[in-house]
């Protein structure tokens, strides 16, 4: 399996140099006496040798091994527990936590580089830290000072996990149709019966609790996901000094058997009247739970992200050494029997795609990180909203964009290695299997583009969407940007489009869910070129400083721009065909 390193030099790029984010951080005040330049750095430094010589070891060894349930117990393979322990010492799962509560209070930006570090080195490992930190930011959003006081410093720590407990086996998508239900008792808790699964973490053997936080539905709620509220269910009940008491109600049913992410457990969880405390009110679950879900969706949004990083990384590696044929120019190394196949066309194609599309990715994450840190840290009212609309807009794009164009690298990784992608010896294939689960795993991209084009678009009157194009217009519109002309026509395509499509479904209802994902591609690639035009932008002024860095970073936006920008063309014109050609045939002839 080869070995994972980091991308630090580039995630310093991004963060430094293109965002300024010391600068950033410098004026929000929650942030200026937390981080600066020098803290950032060593915070990547560490989580580059965490990552890379603690829990990426650990991957392919744990997807052999795999999860292991017996009698309701479920084991974590060789290596875990003891990595983990190391891991929570470094305090990495409260990494930008409340510091009110013992998280260290670090900005988005610097988390979401921490995140790719982590699903490149070891995806499954990734998801039990992934939950916690989602489930934290839910219980502080949301819950009682009473509830966030006893619970969050553990879970911040990692003596505690956290769980996330939607899905039924009836109810996927369809939340309003769940069928667990929480009745009230006197004490003021609730009793929670109904089972759960595809619940991530649900049970493990890492931490000495676990807090699930359970969709239920109480006796007087209406129908439909208006009727839903939101529990804080511990494995273990918890004493009012903190300390554990008796066993909970809730137990694992059983572990699923997966393609991949083998070492993740994705548990069955039975509620059988489990004590319960509600967050925030009766009947408005699910918009707390969002705040959970919405976390969870750029991290796994980044899952695809670290995975190609990681594909990347093992590719080139292997492109650089292995000989076969000679370039179609020639011999290039003429002391060898054949040339390394990186000179050859198809595999620069592919290796540069990857990279193109990771490190555009990168920037798209830091980008959205950034205006987290705004939403949540400004104190220009204004700039928050501004700020919370682009991230409701652009959610949807990390998740699903981050993820289907992750796979493809993954498969591209695995194509340059040929048979040996296609074997465990060389990691391809797990990073293939690992990866396609972050497609479907919370809210499905098919979903994530009904919601950027039907809710972030049409039924917003494209007015973040405008907000985001002005961005972009601004930046275009500077003295020497190299790519103003191309990038500028790209917004101008989806904002026409999107006009047009506002107006399609405003007589026919089957436009949206036909052109969406198409949509949500385009939308992509135009976000990315933004990041790549700006990257150039920098690079170009920095190129005598390191030829060697700054001048791949200008070719890789040279191809980003001439090879990968232009799907847009392809998208557009399959968009523009409209919702006819779904509906020519009926049920019975497909």
């Amino acid at each position: 399996m080869p070995e994972f390193n980091a991308p630090v030099r580039d995630m310093r790029f991004v963060l430094h140099e293109v965002f300024d984010a010391p600068a950033l951080w410098a004026r929000l005040p929650a942030l200026a006496e937390t981080v600066d330049a020098s803290t950032a750095d060593a915070i990547l430094e560490e989580a580059a040798k965490v990552t890379g010589q603690l829990i990426a070891p650990l991957n392919r060894s744990g997807d052999e091994e795999g999860a292991q349930w017996h009698a309701g117990q479920v084991s974590t393979p060789a290596g875990f527990k003891q990595a983990y322990a190391t891991y929570i010492e470094g305090g990495w799962v409260g990494l930008s936590g409340n510091d009110q509560f013992g998280g260290m209070g670090m900005p988005k930006m610097l988390a979401v580089q921490f995140e790719e570090m982590l699903y490149g080195a070891n995806s499954s490992f990734a998801l039990y830290s992934a939950l916690s930190s989602g489930a934290c930011l839910a219980i502080d959003a949301h819950a009682s000072e009473a509830l966030k006081s006893l619970y969050l410093p553990p879970m911040y720590e990692g003596r505690w996990a956290g769980s996330m407990c939607l899905t039924e086996a009836h109810a996927g998508t369809d939340l309003g149709i769940i069928r667990t239900r929480a009745e009230p008792k006197a004490d003021g808790s609730f009793s929670i019966s109904g089972s759960k699964i595809f619940i991530t973490g649900g049970e493990q053997d890492l931490t000495e609790n676990i807090i699930h936080l359970v969709l239920a539905k109480l006796p007087d709620a209406p129908a439909g996901p208006k009727g839903i509220s939101l529990f804080l269910v511990p494995k273990i009940c918890v004493n009012a000094d903190g300390s554990l008491a008796e066993a909970n109600a809730v137990t694992c049913g059983s572990i699923e058997h997966k393609m991949g992410i083998k070492a993740s457990a994705t548990c069955v969880m039975n509620f059988d009247g489990a004590s319960g405390w509600l967050i925030g009110e009766a009947h408005k679950g699910l918009a707390a739970m969002f705040t959970m879900m919405n976390y969870e969706r750029l991290s796994i949004g980044i899952q695809g992200i670290g995975c190609a990083q990681a594909s990347y990384q093992s590719a080139v590696a292997y492109a650089r050494e292995r000989i076969q044929n000679r370039a179609p120019t020639g011999a290039v190394a003429k002391d060898k029997i054949a040339d390394p196949i990186i000179v050859h066309p198809d595999v620069r194609r592919m290796l540069l795609s990857m990279k193109s599309m990771t490190e555009g990715g990168r920037a798209f994450a830091s980008y959205v990180g950034q205006q987290l840190d705004l939403a949540k840290f400004s104190d220009d009212a204004q700039e928050r909203q501004d700020a919370q609309s682009l991230v409701a807009l652009l959610t949807p794009v990390a998740k699903a964009f981050f993820t289907d164009t992750g796979l493809e690298s993954c498969i591209h990784g695995q194509q340059v290695l040929g048979g040996h992608g296609y074997i465990r010896e060389w990691g391809q294939e797990q990073l293939v299997r690992d990866v396609r689960i972050a497609q479907i795993y919370e809210g499905t991209n098919g979903i994530q583009a009904l919601d950027l084009l039907g809710r972030k678009v049409v039924m917003d009157k494209g007015v973040a969407l405008r907000q985001f194009t002005a961005e972009i217009r601004t930046f275009a519109d500077q003295p020497n940007v190299t790519y103003s002309a191309q990038l500028l026509d790209a917004v101008e395509r989806l904002e026409n489009l999107s006009d047009w499509l506002q107006e399609r479904a405003d007589s026919n209802r089957n436009e949206i869910g036909a052109a969406s994902v198409e949509y949500l591609h385009l939308f992509g690639y135009v976000a990315y070129a933004y990041l790549w035009a700006r990257m150039a932008h920098v690079a170009e002024s920095k190129r005598t400083e390191d030829e060697t860095f700054y001048g791949a970073k200008i070719a890789t936006a040279q191809f980003y721009f001439s090879r990968m920008l232009p799907r847009i063309l392809s998208l557009e014109h399959s968009i523009r065909a409209g919702s006819e050609s779904l509906y020519g045939l009926n049920a019975e002839q497909f």
